[in-house]
């Protein structure tokens, strides 16, 4: 995977590398919990993160036993790149959109999701 290249992320794979990212040095235990997932359905997640160079794994200076998560400059790139698109879609929508249209969209939206969410 090169500089850029975001094949084979998922969903999950980008909330992982997301919540690292905000939230600094996690362990695997940590991860798991705020996400509500097992360890190791975290382990086998971080693993393709680590190899594919969104995350790096750090000894603990204080426990020489204890390993932290932290985004990578190509994870915090991920992030970024996402959340800029985001803004710049939406900033597009809204400048073809009426303000009632952006009301009926956004409603709808939340009415998929709320659906989907239930499936």
């Amino acid at each position: 995977m090169n500089k850029g290249d975001y094949n084979g992320v998922t969903a999950t794979h980008y909330n992982i590398v997301e919540l690292v990212y905000r939230k600094g040095k996690l362990n695997g235990k940590e991860l798991a919990q705020n996400l509500g997932v097992s360890q190791p359905a975290i382990s086998r997640q971080l693993k393709f993160l680590i190899e594919n160079g969104l995350l790096v794994q750090e000894q603990s200076n204080s426990d020489r036993r204890a390993f932290y998560l932290n985004a990578t400059e190509k994870g915090k790139l991920l992030i970024d790149g996402s959340e800029n698109f985001r803004k710049s879609v939406a900033m597009q929508i809204g400048s073809i959109l009426s303000a009632k249209e952006l009301q009926d969209l956004t409603s709808l939206l939340a009415k998929a999701m709320k659906n989907l969410k239930s499936k």
